[in-house]
């Protein structure tokens, strides 16, 4: 009897080996643990995971937990093989063996979207000898159309219609999921349409890249029909107050070559990476557009087309306008501003470059581009930023700017061009101290009551009507997209 005691005290005593390897790995069952109900009530639901120790030692997990910050919304809660917690430490697995991990749910759809969001994420983080891995959550709590699916994260896809049309005539929201090409296919956003795009960074086994991209291609057109008291709004997913402001959320709208482009009627595209690019062939019109806070540039263009009025740019990290590679622009009454960074509100060239350091000959496409009534300011000495290839052919550079009012300075030296304003007609440069803007801490750009853009804008008839809708001074309207109200 005694010897079997000692032999049981000698077995449980023993110490237990475990694999303290830097590359010591654990399986998982999913790497990405979807709960694939929309909530259209309040409700619950569980789904589970198992986690695979392959190695022929014990694994000890260091720690298992969730991602999300305590004190911020906690939609999901963990419970690891029996205990519930969030946050579990020295968690350990046996050789050849696994361990359940339960996460539940809880979403009220009914709340607004600042508390319960379309989409919800969240990550199952796994420290082993230093090393972490995740296996990602997602649910959806919203009850919204997603498209072109809920599971369309990363992926790309290719809607057709065969030259017909898609109307976004849904009263409840539309959620864009991946990156989809448009393609023979007219895309139409009624008055009142919101358009919400899931972006992120995508990783696969060739690149990384940014993810909620619409794309039109050959016969592909959005028609984007806001009103005054109804418009489009096209912005990320995320409507947290963390993230009202925060740029580069989703990638924004690509016109490529020979698409048939866009008509954009009072819409707004906010917190993408750009607003909108137009490659060559491309025509865009856009009328009482408001296009803020992107991590790049406000609007791109690569020969393309665009015929703009009464819109508003601002608060880009890039350019407002990057116009390049020629093309045809007409912009009409529209408001470029670009204040907290050094990027111009306008820039503007006739060329591209054959490589990426630009040492080769370059590539030259005639530009006409007319400017009226329009306002370009900002942070820079210089708000425009012109660049011609083409040794002084007019016909290959042609700008006219009429009525705006400008920010230049080294622009006008020699070795620039310091004829600017014979190409700028009754234009005003913005001075240091010279009433502008109503409030820029509040990015408020109607006019100040001492603004010089009051009074000096020459009459377009076909015009009278100003962003906001007010009608315009018949005789001595205001520069601008915005008439002053007295």
């Amino acid at each position: 009897m005694t010897s079997i005691v000692v032999v049981l005290c000698i077995s449980a005593c023993r110490e237990r080996s475990f694999n303290m390897s830097p590359d010591a790995q654990l399986a998982f069952s999913v790497d990405t643990l979807r709960f694939d109900t929309v909530f259209t009530e309040l409700g619950s639901a569980t789904r589970s995971f198992k986690i695979f120790n392959e190695d022929e030692q014990s694994i000890l997990i260091e720690n298992i937990y969730l991602a999300n910050e305590p004190g911020g919304e906690q939609f999901f809660r963990m419970n690891v093989d029996g205990i519930a917690s969030n946050s579990l430490q020295d968690v350990e697995i046996l050789p050849n063996d696994s361990l359940w991990v339960f996460v539940e749910v809880t979403i009220d759809p009914d709340n607004p979207l600042s508390i319960s969001p379309f989409i919800i994420e969240d990550q199952v983080l796994i420290e082993v000898n230093g090393n972490e891995q995740v296996v990602y959550l997602e649910a959806w709590g919203q009850n919204a159309n997603y498209f072109p699916s809920r599971f369309n994260a990363g992926v790309d896809s290719i809607l057709l219609c065969d030259l017909g049309s898609i109307t976004f005539d849904d009263p409840k929201p539309y959620v864009i999921y991946g990156r989809i090409l448009i393609e023979n296919c007219e895309l139409i956003l009624p008055p009142g349409t919101d358009v919400y795009v899931h972006g992120g960074v995508v990783s696969n086994d060739s690149m990384i890249y940014n993810d909620g991209l619409l794309l039109f291609g050959e016969n592909g057109k959005l028609s984007a029909l806001g009103e005054l008291s109804n418009p489009v709004v096209i912005q990320g997913d995320r409507l947290e107050s963390g993230f009202q402001d925060v740029k580069g959320q989703w990638t924004g709208l690509w016109f490529l070559s020979n698409s048939d482009g866009g008509v954009l009627e009072h819409t707004t595209i906010k917190n993408s990476l750009v607003g909108f690019r137009v490659d060559s062939m491309a025509n865009i019109t856009m009328n009482s557009c408001v296009i803020q806070n992107t991590s790049g540039a406000g609007i791109i263009s690569l020969a393309g087309n665009i015929q703009a009025s009464n819109s508003l740019i601002h608060s880009n990290n890039g350019n407002a306008l990057q116009l390049t590679y020629g093309g045809n622009y007409l912009f009409d009454y529209c408001t470029i501003a670009s204040y907290g960074n050094q990027s111009e509100s306008l820039r503007l060239n006739n060329y591209l470059c054959i490589d990426p350091l630009c040492l080769q000959p370059v590539r030259i496409n005639p530009l006409s581009a007319v400017f009226r009534n329009c306002i370009f300011s900002g942070s820079s000495s210089d708000e425009l930023f012109l660049e011609d290839a083409s040794d002084n052919d007019p016909t290959s550079f042609n700008y006219i700017m009429e009525n705006c009012i400008v920010k230049v300075d080294e622009l006008l030296t020699p070795e620039q061009f310091p004829d600017f304003f014979e190409n700028c007609e009754d234009c005003y440069n913005l001075q240091t101290g010279d009433a502008l803007f109503l409030n820029l801490d509040e990015k408020d750009f109607h006019l100040d009551t001492l603004s010089v853009a009051e009074t000096n804008a020459k009459v377009l008839v076909a015009i009278p009507d100003d962003l906001d809708g007010n009608s315009r001074d018949s005789n001595t309207p205001d520069i601008g997209c915005f008439e002053y109200q007295y």
